[in-house]
């Protein structure tokens, strides 16, 4: 026999018990369709996390203030009032793979114009901030080093600000208040949307660092240094520059901890990567547990096939065939029967992740490697589960095969 009457001889003999077949089939289309569905989703929320932290900007170095021990009490983040303005202008004159530099401090403040309040972020930043997060101001202008320098009352605001201050009217050259402060708005930024965690970046007005500083918060020190890098092979060596300036900046001893902390996006990024391939590998591998029983399933359906026809497999070796006849012919059997199902699987597997996608307004990305994957791990426990009935079907005496009742 060849292949293609292998094949329909297989689709015939499946097609005599259809509610048996479908059945039987049932616990690959159910694996296959969990595996599409589980990769699709976790590969969308890797990729989705992945593009929020790259809008952070590009090859970036995060420089926080560090955590202080009072009394015995370890204190957070930020602790620490030891990062200087200074601090950060040394950076930028002696490491050169730094190419743009902002110091950073923000509060929490209440906003007014005329009868509308807003209650809102506040973040003091230099003039590179907008380059560095690669975050345009869309209307009117960013502020200059001069206003830096002079402490100026202007501001740039987001665009959730702008909608619940100026309900769409242009809001150039309004003056709005900042606590007490009359603060000039000189510009519009661009929306950036929700970040990863649900936070809203465009709920926030930028100030230079020297104002709010000085006017709203009264420190001289800052909370965030933003620096950006000008190659992501210089951000190791840019990380071990910086931290060896800031440990002869600030005078400590070799056994002292750093009272500062350094993060980039890219060591971010290869986190939730790495955590996101985990859980991804993890529920797709519950998924394919379902694979493995849909094959269990094969393979007791196909020995019950071969107890139901043992008289035709005597028959067949009656009349000339081989035992790897026999053998094929069974084996056919099971990876059509896994095929199939493994084909109505990906069919299922992609509406599965559409509804998904349209339900929780998640979108998802199915991978072809992934369908790839799923339908020949199909084949394959067709294949493997189809084995051992294959060859006991194959191994049957022919002359007790005809006595068979």
């Amino acid at each position: 026999m060849n292949f293609n009457e292998v094949i329909r001889v297989a689709l015939r003999t499946l097609g005599r018990n259809k509610m048996r077949t479908l059945l039987t089939m049932l616990g690959i289309i159910i694996g296959v369709m969990a595996v599409i569905c589980i990769v699709g989703v976790g590969t969308s929320a890797s990729e989705q996390v992945q593009d929020q932290i790259q809008s952070l900007g590009v090859n970036m170095l995060f420089v926080m203030a560090g955590s202080v021990n009072s009394g015995g009490i370890q204190m957070g983040t930020g602790a620490t009032n030891t990062l200087m303005v200074s601090d950060a202008r040394a950076m930028l004159q002696e490491i050169p793979e730094i190419t743009m530099l902002s110091p950073e401090t923000d509060t929490t403040v209440q906003v007014v114009y005329q009868s509308q309040n807003w209650a809102t972020r506040d973040q003091g930043v230099g003039p590179d901030y907008f380059d560095i997060r690669n975050w345009p101001v869309v209307v009117g202008s960013s502020f200059s080093e001069r206003d830096i320098d002079t402490a100026a009352d202007v501001c740039v605001i987001g665009s959730t600000v702008a909608n619940k201050l100026f309900n769409g009217d242009n809001p150039i050259g309004k003056v709005i208040r900042v606590k007490t402060l009359p603060v000039t708005v000189i510009g519009e930024l661009e929306t950036k949307g929700q970040s990863t965690f649900g936070r809203d970046q465009d709920d926030v007005i930028m100030m230079p660092y020297t104002t709010v500083m000085k006017k709203l918060v009264g420190v001289d020190w800052l909370q965030l240094i933003t620096a950006s890098i000008d190659s992501k092979n210089d951000i190791n060596f840019a990380t071990s520059q910086i931290t060896a300036l800031l440990r002869q900046r600030h005078h400590l001893r070799a056994d002292e901890a750093n009272d500062f902390s350094i993060r980039s996006p890219a060591e971010i990024a290869q986190t939730v990567g790495r955590i996101s391939l985990i859980l991804t590998v993890l529920l797709g591998s519950v998924a394919a547990i379902s694979l493995l029983v849909g094959g269990i399933g094969i393979m007791n359906i196909m020995l019950v096939s071969v107890t139901e026809r043992t008289r035709e497999i005597g028959v067949r070796i009656a009349v000339g065939a081989t035992e790897s006849d026999v053998q094929r012919q069974f084996l056919s059997e099971a990876m059509v029967l896994s095929l199939i199902g493994g084909i109505i699987g990906v069919i299922f597997g992609i509406a599965s992740s559409i509804i998904v996608a349209k339900a929780m307004q998640w979108p998802t990305a199915v991978s072809p490697l992934s369908i790839v994957g799923a339908v020949a791990f199909s084949a394959g426990v067709g294949i493997f589960f189809g084995y051992y009935p294959a060859r006991k079907a194959s191994r049957l005496d022919p002359i007790e095969a005809l006595r068979y009742e």
